[in-house]
Parts: C-alpha cells; sequence; structure tokens
C-alpha cells in the first residue's frame, strides 16, 4: 500500500523490525505470532522467513535508496547551483529571471540530463531556490488614471449586497 504522500520510509527501524522478527523465528514462534509481535501482515513474516532461510540475516538488511536513482550526481547538482548564481544571461536570455524551461536547457547544457520543465521546479525547490512571482502590475502604468478610474468607474462596478426582502434569482432554476 505505501506510505501516504510526503511521509519518508525510515530505513534503519525496518531493517531492526525485519531483524528482531528473526530473531523470533529462530527461538521457534510461529510466523503468526512473529508478525503480532513485530506488528506486520503474517505474509510479511513468511517472506522474511523464506529469505531468512536462503540467505540467512544478511538476506534481510536494508536493501538501500529506494526508488530511481537520481540522474543529477552531487557534482553535476553544484554545477548547477553556479549556473544558476551566474544568471540566465549566460545563456543569452535578455531578462535576469530563471523559468522552468531555462533551467531545463541549463541542465541539458551542462549535466547532458534532460527534465521536464515540470520537473525542474520541484528540483529548484530541493536545492533551496524559488521561483519568481510576477507582481501583478505593469510595469509602466499611468498612477493618475488608475487612481481616478477607482475613484470613478469602480465603484459602480462592485458588487451591492440585495436589499431586504428582494427575491433571489437563480440562472439554473426553472422558471
Amino acid at each position: 500500500m505505501g506510505n501516504p504522500a510526503g511521509v519518508k520510509r525510515d530505513f534503519k527501524a525496518l531493517e531492526s523490525r525485519r531483524l528482531r522478527a528473526a530473531q523470533l523465528l529462530q527461538q521457534g514462534l510461529s510466523q503468526a505470532e512473529v508478525a503480532r509481535r513485530v506488528g506486520v501482515h503474517r505474509q510479511s513474516v513468511s517472506r522474511w522467513q523464506q529469505e531468512l532461510q536462503a540467505e540467512g540475516c544478511a538476506g534481510l538488511k536494508a536493501a538501500g535508496r529506494a526508488g530511481r536513482p537520481p540522474r543529477l550526481s552531487a557534482t553535476d547538482r553544484q554545477q548547477l547551483e553556479q549556473g544558476l548564481k551566474q544568471g540566465p544571461q549566460v545563456l543569452g536570455y535578455a531578462t535576469p529571471w530563471w523559468t522552468a524551461g531555462r533551467v531545463a536547457e541549463l541542465i541539458a547544457r551542462e549535466c547532458g540530463v534532460s527534465y521536464h520543465p515540470r520537473y525542474v521546479g520541484r528540483m529548484l525547490a530541493r536545492l533551496g531556490w524559488s521561483c519568481p512571482r510576477p507582481v501583478g502590475r505593469a510595469l509602466a502604468r499611468a498612477a493618475a488614471a488608475v487612481r481616478q478610474w477607482q475613484r470613478g468607474r469602480g465603484p459602480e462596478l462592485q458588487k451591492k449586497p440585495a436589499k431586504k426582502g428582494e427575491r433571489a434569482f437563480s440562472s439554473t432554476r426553472a422558471g
């Protein structure tokens, strides 16, 4: 079934649980009793017992990291961080902002590994970088015209509370 999202497995605790089960099995306890004491399903104990008979306690040791190995080495990640600090102008971009596509291009150029821009954001977050957010307003805007609009036309467009006693109508109701 796996772990809930965001919950990392404690590999040392899992290994110690398997080794504890091995000790109990070697003492002659049944699989069901070992499962109860260790807090796992009996099928897990059965699997561990087969490993124990085939390879001994070494077969129950931690297998190491789970999942796909990272495509970027520690050296690649350091190289990426140095490239990020230099800025996107080094790649020939006119603006000084990194985007996911630009970072993906940097990774491909520096490390020879291609990543989808959607994944690059997660990778940057793990490295401690964040994507800049746009301010949400134009850099060259007429402040006086905006104030005039906000005072004149703006209040007309705002929603007003319904007056008491008026019926509310919904476009989803049959007329």
